[in-house]
């Protein structure tokens, strides 16, 4: 699946690249070709040397080169270019900025490895990847607020948390949705339906008896066969889905897990000792540490750890797949988040909203 998206990639911008020999006829030719604006002048090493665009060939024209000029005239050297690591954001971000709608991708080789477009970024791609919300909890914490209304169908900002949480990844480009309901599942599937009036999909799954995070998962049929998204259904946050997805392929995990680093700081001053001796003092010191954030991306083969009809929670798997040494890793979130797990967590989402 990851070498079918790098293929994509590679038939989207590679035909934009042309050697440093090319002439400005040529470069013009392209342009017409790719319909991207935008030509990639490389090294033979494929090194990127710079760019042309239509208006680096119309100020050459009017310089009075023709379509035989070399294209050393009118390159772009040293044109912005941005690494692999840039989230989408930040890219989007620098593109305004500069005012420009193309952003070549390099290596640490300074080869061109990719390419971004201003109308793409801000046009999310359709994603096929599944996503999961697990929306089965009774949300004893929650009560009276839960006694005859489902934990995702309280209200925050005038509309349910479930339906934020759907909203946030059909603007990531996510379009096949599976909720896994349990408790006042018909008021969910009353709500939701097929999924008709966001245009998307819109499946159930059915747990005949509380399964955990995982144990539901193992439910579905038929299984995905590629790798998708896990959220819990209570979990407000302004993560980017589709840039969690794309961490995760570019790590080459096998389960990811999104994170929220929790800082805590001791009302005490700390003393430091060895035995009796005095090493050192720390005033209130601050502490961090890691925190679960419900959010997940799986990889099909996670399936092979689950049992059938076997409650599971996420721990317990992501423990299974270190024993079997597959790759785990933790996705650092700074969006805000918060899981509304209690009424004091349901009044703050109520105000903030």
């Amino acid at each position: 699946m990851k070498d079918n998206k790098q293929n994509k990639e590679n038939i989207f911008w590679r035909k934009a690249i042309l050697p440093d020999s090319a002439t400005i006829g040529q470069v013009i030719s392209n342009l017409n070709e790719t319909a991207m604006q935008i030509t990639l002048i490389i090294s033979k090493d494929e090194v990127l040397l710079g760019t042309i665009t239509d208006g680096d060939i119309r100020r050459g024209l009017s310089r009075g080169l023709d379509i035989h000029s070399p294209i050393s005239k009118i390159v772009k050297r040293e044109p912005l270019v941005v690494t692999q690591s840039l989230g989408r954001d930040e890219v989007l971000q620098l593109m305004k900025a500069n005012r420009i709608h193309h952003l070549p991708v390099i290596d640490d080789a300074r080869r061109i490895v990719n390419l971004h477009i201003l109308d793409e970024l801000i046009m999310p791609e359709d994603r096929s990847n599944l996503m999961v919300i697990m929306c089965g909890g009774q949300g004893t914490r929650l009560r009276p607020h839960t006694e005859s209304c489902p934990k995702p169908l309280l209200s925050v900002g005038g509309k349910p948390i479930l339906e934020h949480i759907i909203e946030r990844a059909i603007s990531e480009g996510f379009q096949h949705f599976i909720l896994a309901v349990n408790y006042l599942s018909n008021m969910i599937e009353d709500y939701f339906e097929d999924g008709g009036r966001w245009q998307i999909e819109i499946e159930y799954l059915k747990e005949k008896k509380p399964m955990g995070t995982v144990g539901a998962i193992s439910l579905l049929s038929p299984r995905p066969d590629l790798p998708f998204l896990v959220t819990n259904g209570d979990v407000l946050t302004d993560i980017k889905y589709g840039e969690l997805l794309d961490f995760h392929e570019r790590h080459d995990a096998t389960a990811t897990m999104a994170v929220r680093i929790q800082e805590w700081q001791n009302p005490f001053g700390v003393v430091h000792t060895n035995g009796v001796d005095i090493l050192g003092f720390e005033e209130k010191p601050i502490s961090y540490s890691h925190i679960n954030a419900g959010i997940y991306v799986l990889e099909p083969t996670v399936f092979n750890e689950l049992g059938q009809d076997e409650k599971c929670d996420m721990p317990t798997l992501f423990d299974r797949l270190n024993k079997r040494e597959d790759k785990t890793i933790v996705y650092p979130m700074h969006e805000p988040w918060l899981d509304v797990g209690s009424p004091d967590d349901l009044e703050k989402a109520q105000k903030n909203s």
